[in-house]
């Protein structure tokens, strides 16, 4: 079986990073395949003796014409695995990123820079909605997109097998923006306004036994258990490669994060393979 990603997404989004972790990480990458030479590729991976199992192609700019049609009849062929990644970012931080590089865009040609990152999110739709993963890259830095990259794409994971990713958040800063699924917590008791538990986050078992021996967190749990039983055979049985589902509370450091603990604990009795972020733990205390 060869592994195929395809790392696809607005110029200066992070394709090259991306791209350059993948290749640290043991994959064979190349960077600005035209689409047509694709199969050919795929065809030498899979060839009796080859050595390359894990590809990693790099398509943007002026070769994403026809990508999508090829990807989708390369996805049915039995001895390969492919799965795709987009990545993107606000137009400000886009425009911010090519003026400090002065690199040309590719679609230049469209009008002003801002015109022309437009141009190019309306040709690549078609990838977009194919993707199996979409990064925003707005807000992270290129260790952060390297944990990424490393987490999903890590050399002897499973290609078609669902990788479930867990997050905790709070929403004075935010919602996550690469999420399939959001819950809100905030109808939960708030240790916030326990004196001695503000200080103390929902890894601490103190909070823990706060939040969740709530009758309102007992049944949210029970509701939560019986709905990971039936989406996530079903995503899995629908061929979805990642999914991201983040828990939000008002600071993100109590009753989001000991409700993600949780989670995984369910998910990883179900037999799911995942990894737990809590985005905001470390963050002022807020009410």
């Amino acid at each position: 079986m060869a592994d195929f990603v395809v790392i696809c997404g607005l110029s200066g989004a992070g394709r090259s990073e991306a791209a350059k972790h993948l290749e640290d990480m043991g994959w064979f990458v190349i960077d600005n395949l035209p689409a047509e030479l694709i199969p050919k590729v795929a065809e030498l991976a899979t060839a009796p003796g080859s050595t390359i199992d894990h590809v990693a192609l790099v398509v943007g700019g002026e070769h994403h014409a026809g990508v999508a049609d090829i990807l989708r009849e390369l996805r049915r062929e039995p001895d390969v695995s492919v799965r795709t990644l987009f990545l993107q970012a606000r137009v400000p931080v886009l425009v911010r990123r090519y003026e400090a590089t002065r690199r040309r865009h590719p679609f230049k040609a469209a009008g002003s820079l801002a015109e022309a990152i437009a141009a190019e999110s309306t040709a690549l739709e078609p990838l977009r909605a194919d993707a199996d993963v979409i990064i925003d890259t707005s807000e992270l830095n290129v260790h952060q997109l390297r944990d990424r990259v490393l987490e999903m794409f890590e050399v002897g994971k499973g290609g078609r097998r669902l990788q479930t990713r867990i997050v905790s958040f709070g929403y004075k800063n935010g919602l996550p923006l690469d999420v399939d699924v959001v819950l809100d917590c905030r109808f939960l008791p708030n240790p916030h306004w326990v004196e001695e538990l503000r200080p103390l986050t929902g890894r601490d078992q103190a909070v823990k036994d706060y939040v969740l021996g709530s009758p309102e967190a007992q049944a949210f749990l029970r509701s939560l258990a019986e709905l990971f039983a039936v989406v996530m055979p079903g995503y899995a049985a629908e061929g979805k490669t990642y999914l991201t589902i983040a828990f939000g509370c008002t600071g993100g450091r109590h009753r989001s994060v000991a409700i993600a603990e949780e989670a995984r604990r369910m998910l990883e009795a179900l037999g799911f393979e995942l990894t737990l972020a809590h985005r905001d733990i470390s963050a002022p205390p807020a009410n």
